[in-house]
């Protein structure tokens, strides 16, 4: 593999829209980062603004998102400000990054949640191309697979992720499995070799999706209430309600996709194969959690 460069964006950019959970207006700016020092969130609404490092350790469980938390009484040095201070549904965005190799960049932000934008991440992908994107002067690591490493929901044992060794690099087999009859009716199972091209092209434009029948819940719960069909495919029992359509025929399983490819750039660059059936944020993190519990299992390349 020739040696690759670290890469961040070329100039600030400015972006805000809904967040999807929250239903609140959030405004978020990128800026250009130094080489090493990762993905960090600041939280620039608190009294004392909070960095939140995206790092494996540093998410939560949470339903329906992703969501990275850090201890705002450590990171504001011993102020009055304390608890755990958190920034959520980060996969969309982390999927871009992911795509567009950028390894260092800081946001700052006015909300506990990112903008959901469109639903997938292409408006992602094209604020941070026109921000333009330069290479540093320090090589990217990236995180090796060397044993096979499995983890399965406990209660659905159908349920599972994995991680392999493989040569080409990052190599995803991801597959769903719901019974609604428009899902049902498309590819449920997708396997890529991951490239940049690629994903802009066969992957970012995936939505989300969700159910009517389930709307009004999740709203109780303060869940999906930013929510639209300008953000999400939504659908009733037997039918897709946006007036467009689906962007892909097998758009849900392409949007899974895009959401572990997030999920698992919390660790960086990834060598190796990923397999995953009906996997959640959560089952998504204790993988890589898992992996990282023995160095026997990975190692850092350049």
């Amino acid at each position: 593999m020739s040696i690759a460069m670290q890469k961040t964006i070329k100039r600030p950019i400015h972006v805000q829209g809904v967040g999807l959970h929250s239903g609140k207006l959030v405004k978020m700016r990128a800026l250009p980062a130094p080489a090493g020092s990762g993905i960090i969130f600041k939280r620039i609404d608190l009294e004392i603004p909070i960095l939140i490092p995206v790092k494996v350790d540093a998410i939560e469980e949470a339903l329906l998102c992703t969501r990275l938390s850090s201890q705002a009484s450590q990171a504001s040095q011993g102020s009055a400000q304390e608890g755990r201070v958190s920034v959520s549904t980060i996969e969309h965005l982390l999927s871009a990054l992911c795509a567009l190799e950028i390894d260092n960049i800081l946001f700052e932000i006015d909300a506990d949640e990112v903008p959901i934008m469109d639903g997938s991440a292409s408006s992602y992908i094209f604020l941070l191309q026109s921000a333009g994107i330069t290479e540093q002067e320090e090589n990217r690591r990236f995180l090796k697979i060397k044993n096979t490493i499995r983890i399965e929901d406990p209660q659905d044992k159908n349920k599972y992720a994995e991680f392999s060794p493989t040569q080409k690099g990052l190599e995803i087999q991801y597959s769903i499995d719901f019974e609604h009859p428009i899902i049902s009716s498309t590819a449920q199972s997708i396997h890529i070799y991951f490239q940049p091209t690629t994903y802009i092209k066969e992957i970012s434009r995936a939505r989300t999706f969700g159910f009517i029948k389930d709307l009004e819940m999740l709203q109780a719960n303060n869940l999906a209430r930013g929510a639209s069909l300008e953000n999400a495919i939504g659908l009733t029992d037997d039918a897709v309600m946006n007036p467009e359509g689906l962007r892909y025929q097998d758009e849900f399983v392409r949007h899974k996709l895009l959401d572990a490819i997030g999920d698992l750039y919390v660790a960086g660059p990834i060598l190796g194969k990923f397999t995953g059936h009906k996997t959640s944020h959560t089952l998504n993190n204790q993988l890589l959690r898992k992996l990282l519990s023995s160095p026997d299992n990975y190692e850092w390349v350049s």
